[in-house]
């Protein structure tokens, strides 16, 4: 089972990307991205953590939202992501925890449509509906955890930016890319008696200005959690859920809409299960979130599939 927690381990970090840029309240937190034992120590060494995101959202008819430098009504969005995150666990311990570096990017390809465009890009304004899809790259995503172990308690130290060079374009409905920079970070706590895991993860972001539509985001606040039972020694069935409150409003003469702070809660289930491919054990995980209680930001569902490769 040693090994499996550490497996498991691998998957709990994987930043993700949204249908567009950080306004309309869209975060660069995606809320979901820590799973199942998320402060558990992993093997040292290079590991290959593989992740298929999609979600799909809409926003309510009726409340104007800003979005890459426009306002529209009425959005119905999806995406189909896959992010690669080459991973480098440290065998020497740093201040007693170990320690990881990781870097994530991903391809995939996101649509939309809004029922109508109240003010364009550059101030021109519209009427009507408008539709568009992208495929291309994200942003590359850099991330460093510390995890420490105490028997069945855990805790972890962790913070990730990102690098904005992904496909973005202000005058754009949809984009890969966010268009400014962010910093995140926080820390989580897992208990595992190898039966029962329960983890939870807290963090906050800090925005810099999107200076293609002067607009910046406010600050951030998130938690992860997820909570599972093994049935046997391979397999694991559980619960995931995760919470975020934008706490500061946005800024700037983007700002359109005012502080325009946003929210959303979202529960779904986990299911886990490790195989083995010749000598090696291999680690898939699927997990889905229905989103509840939301404020300025679109609301749906969203699942992920994950695989662990170890290298």
């Amino acid at each position: 089972m040693t090994t499996a927690k550490r497996l498991i381990g691998l998957m709990a970090l994987l930043p993700a990307i949204t249908v567009q840029a950080d306004d309309g309240g869209i975060s660069f937190w995606l809320p979901g991205q820590f799973g199942a034992l998320a402060a558990a120590p992993t093997e040292p060494g290079w590991s290959l953590p593989l992740v298929y995101y999609h979600v799909s959202a809409s926003e309510g008819g009726s409340k104007p939202f800003p979005r890459g430098g426009r306002t529209t009504v009425g959005l119905d969005a999806k995406a189909d992501l896959l992010f690669a995150s080459p991973t480098y666990t440290f065998a020497e311990p740093l201040l007693g925890a170990q320690a990881a570096v990781s870097v994530v990017a991903a391809v995939g390809r996101s649509e939309a449509s809004v029922d109508a465009t109240l003010t364009g890009p550059r101030g021109r304004s519209f009427s009507g509906g408008v539709d568009d899809s992208l495929k291309g790259a994200s942003d590359v995503y850099l991330l460093g955890t510390m995890k420490w172990n105490h028997g069945v308690h855990n805790f972890m130290a962790y913070t990730m930016g990102n690098v904005p060079v992904g496909a973005y374009d202000p005058d754009r409905l949809v984009n890969t890319g966010l268009g400014h920079a962010s910093m995140d970070a926080g820390g989580g706590y897992t208990y595992f008696d190898k039966t029962n895991e329960f983890s939870a993860v807290a963090g906050m972001t800090y925005n810099w200005e999107n200076t293609d539509i002067d607009y910046k985001n406010g600050i951030d606040a998130h938690l992860d959690l997820s909570a599972s039972h093994f049935i046997t020694s391979q397999t694991h069935l559980g619960v995931v859920g995760y919470v975020f409150h934008q706490v500061t409003g946005d800024s700037g003469s983007g700002a359109t809409q005012g502080d325009f702070k946003s929210k959303v809660s979202a529960v779904g289930p986990q299911a886990g299960h490790f195989f083995k491919v010749g000598k090696e054990l291999w680690y898939a995980n699927l997990k889905g979130y229905y989103e509840f209680d939301t404020e300025n930001r679109a609301e749906g569902w969203n699942s992920w599939l994950t695989l662990v490769v170890p290298l």
